[in-house]
């Protein structure tokens, strides 16, 4: 059974489990410095998903200007990719932000994962650009039917 649990503090399980699975994926996998990692870890709201009470997918939210909610972070364990857990997880995070009526989502997409995040009905706004030295694109996801300011993400 898939499960997600969400925490605001740093000394919550939810937080040691996503952590674990960042630095598996971006530390390890993809080598970026740890001190870039975790940069900013104090504030974000943090996701975990769980099969049968096992960690396997994580994403943490900034709530930016304008009440905008800035998805950060989504990674997978290796194992477990390609099974809709990511998906899963976005979807629980977009119900909550439609609940709190967040006018839309944003986040940075590493250019490998685009198609996933339009799947999902995210497109790509504006240039590229680097994260810990790999291609991004910001894209965006419209919940409500308010305009909002566009506001620069870093």
């Amino acid at each position: 059974m898939f499960e997600v649990k969400n925490s605001n503090k740093l000394d919550s399980q939810v937080y040691r489990d996503s952590l674990i699975i960042r630095e598996d994926v971006f530390v390890k996998e993809q080598g970026v410095p740890i001190e870039i990692e975790i940069e900013g870890e104090e504030g974000p709201k943090y996701y975990c998903g769980y099969v049968d009470g096992n960690f396997v997918t994580c994403a943490r939210v900034k709530i930016e200007d304008g009440g905008v909610w800035h998805i950060q972070r989504v990674a997978t364990l290796k194992d477990s990719r390609g099974k809709g857990y990511s998906s899963s997880l976005l979807r629980s995070i977009e119900e909550d932000a439609r609940k709190a009526k967040v006018p839309y989502l944003t986040l940075g997409a590493q250019d490998t994962a685009q198609a996933f995040y339009k799947k999902l009905g995210y497109e790509v706004v504006g240039e590229g650009f680097l994260d810990a030295e790999m291609p991004h694109h910001r894209m965006d996801k419209k919940l409500g039917s308010r305009k909002v300011l566009v506001t620069k993400i870093e």
